[in-house]
């Protein structure tokens, strides 16, 4: 089961997030927030597998604040 750890602003945060996770070997999927037409700035949710949640909270704390 996937599980949202962060809610991103915008899209471009979301890659960043996403890039980070995935090089430390994470399974990581973006699902976007919100209305559709809002394009790359709507909110996006940056989940992970629920094994892998409290890990990437830490990494996403400890890199971006929360």
């Amino acid at each position: 089961m996937w599980t949202v750890v962060y809610i991103a602003a915008n899209k471009a945060m979301a890659e960043m997030m996403k890039e980070m996770l995935e090089k430390e070997g994470m399974l990581v999927m973006l699902r976007p927030v919100g209305v559709p037409h809002m394009g790359n700035s709507a909110n996006v949710e940056v989940l992970v597998p629920e094994s892998e949640a409290e890990d990437a909270q830490e990494l996403l704390t400890a890199a971006f604040g929360r």
